[in-house]
């Protein structure tokens, strides 16, 4: 009825056991095929396999031979006929200068940086001076929120599909300057 299997059920599962990074090998993998990377990030999202199959376009065999490439790569199981189960924890992250960091540097942040004009959107731009302590506090404060996302994401993942909506937020924080300002600077005398 909940459909969970017995032997699902008596495995331990623990958060510790799950992926929480992929390594160099298993990212270039993904990368390199559009279909794979679309499929491993809606696993991650605790996705079924039929709410998978209904909402892309794959060809008849396509979503099995995608999941078995991803249990080749141990990202994921494929349970026949029709189930999956991530090995990944939902919060893993992608590696610095790694293939999946350099594809969602060249390709995702451009486009996700577009218009924040929907119904939900919300684009703030915030600048200043902040001493190291308040850059201590100010980053847990994002540990805190980013924390907050994976559990609300977590919570929604049981409930049905067409009442959750595809959202991502970039939390960034750097020591930065806009470059038209830093020409802008005085040059100091040696």
């Amino acid at each position: 009825m909940l459909g969970v299997t017995l032997e699902e059920l008596l495995q331990p599962q623990t958060a510790a056991a799950a992926l929480t990074e992929l390594s160099a090998e298993q990212e270039r993998a993904i990368v390199s095929r559009p279909k794979l990377l679309l499929v491993s990030y809606l696993v991650a999202n605790d996705w079924k396999f039929n709410e998978i199959v209904s909402t892309f376009q794959l060809g008849e065999s396509e979503p099995i031979d995608i999941l078995l490439k991803l249990e080749h790569l141990r990202i994921a199981e494929f349970k026949p006929p029709n189930r999956v189960r991530k090995l990944t924890a939902r919060n893993f992250s992608w590696r610095r200068d790694e293939p999946v960091h350099d594809f969602f540097l060249k390709r995702v942040v451009p486009e996700f940086f577009g218009r924040f004009d929907n119904r939900g959107d919300e684009l703030r731009f915030i600048g200043g001076l902040l001493s190291a302590d308040s850059l201590v506090r100010f980053k847990a404060s994002i540990d805190r929120l980013a924390t907050e996302f994976e559990q609300l994401a977590l919570s929604d993942a049981k409930r049905p599909l067409e009442d959750r909506d595809s959202c991502s937020a970039i939390f960034a924080l750097r020591a930065w300057e806009f470059s038209e300002f830093t020409k802008l600077r005085r040059r100091s005398r040696s």
